[in-house]
């Protein structure tokens, strides 16, 4: 019999999830030289990116922020392109201002001792990538993830370069997993950190209103198929001819909800993350290591 622990959302209502007995057995298994993965609190900042806006959109990202901090949280995990929006044809301008933003970051982490996270431009020779950085509790930067998936549709391709590889970084919390936006929904990008031993998967995102009921499925899907959390922020608010969905969310392992934004205002959510419940998970149903790759062949 599960037992339930109780917890509240940033809205006050409590949620309970299931609690275990835990030996992080899994874990072990990790060739990775890596941080024992720690029950914390994740926050999460939905908000209007205002494009080209660096200025106001630093302001509201930073002050929610510290109200998260003051409720607890650990990580604070910021929409795609969140410093600046896709102001694409001043990206290599908007790139000069990463280190100015990323030493803000690591103030901010180290003020309050939290994981903070979200992708900006970055500039590398004559190409732009759009980069999730995380930035770990001592203000060190942990990990980046070039976005690999571009979106056509909205010829994100035209102005920015594609990355190559997956991304796990060793944080204080243990082993996390970084996507962007449309990687959500290509499930062998996300098993590929999964396989990497990663408990906690951050997906920051600029997700158009009109598809919205895909980006929660594909959040569950994701949770469920690779038994991790997924940790989802959303923007909200209009972007030319855009208009973002919100629904930012934490899911469960299970494929439960534990805290939502149920729309596209700006908000903030919360949920604390315990490596125990999945752990216990994968232990009871291990598909992770029952996969047949050779049956596969081909598929990539």
């Amino acid at each position: 019999m599960a037992f339930f622990r109780n917890y509240r959302n940033y809205n006050g209502v409590a949620i309970g999830v299931p609690r275990f007995e835990c030996n992080l057995q899994l874990f072990a298994k990790s060739k990775m030289s890596m941080t024992r993965p720690h029950t914390f609190t994740a926050g999460i900042v939905q908000f209007d990116v205002k494009t080209g806006d660096t200025r106001s959109n630093l302001e509201t990202a930073f002050g929610q922020t510290d109200l998260l901090a003051d409720q607890g949280a650990e990580l604070v995990l910021l929409p795609e392109m969140w410093s600046c929006g896709f102001d694409n044809r001043k990206l290599h301008e908007h790139a000069k201002d990463l280190p100015d933003i990323i030493e803000k970051l690591s103030e901010k982490a180290k003020q309050h001792r939290i994981i903070i996270a979200g992708s900006m431009p970055e500039a590398s020779g004559k190409s732009i990538y759009n980069t999730m950085y995380v930035i770990d509790m001592d203000g060190s930067v942990a990990g980046s993830y070039r976005k690999v998936h571009l979106f056509s549709p909205t010829r994100e391709h035209k102005y920015f370069s594609a990355g190559s590889s997956s991304v796990v970084c060793n944080t204080s919390k243990g082993l996390i997993g970084l996507m962007i936006c449309y990687d959500l929904r290509f499930p062998e990008l996300c098993r590929a950190v999964a396989l990497k031993r990663a408990w906690v998967v951050l997906t920051a995102a600029q997700w158009p209103i009109e598809r919205i009921d895909h980006w929660n499925t594909l959040l569950r899907a994701r949770a469920v198929e690779n038994q991790v959390f997924m940790v989802a922020a959303n923007s909200s608010g209009r972007d030319k001819n855009l208009t973002y969905g919100g629904c930012s969310r934490i899911v469960s392992p299970f494929g439960e909800v534990m805290a939502a934004v149920e729309g596209n205002s700006p908000a903030t959510i919360i949920a604390k993350l315990d490596p125990c419940e999945m752990d216990k998970y994968r232990q009871s149903v291990s598909y992770l290591d029952e996969r047949v790759p050779t049956a596969y062949e081909g598929l990539v």
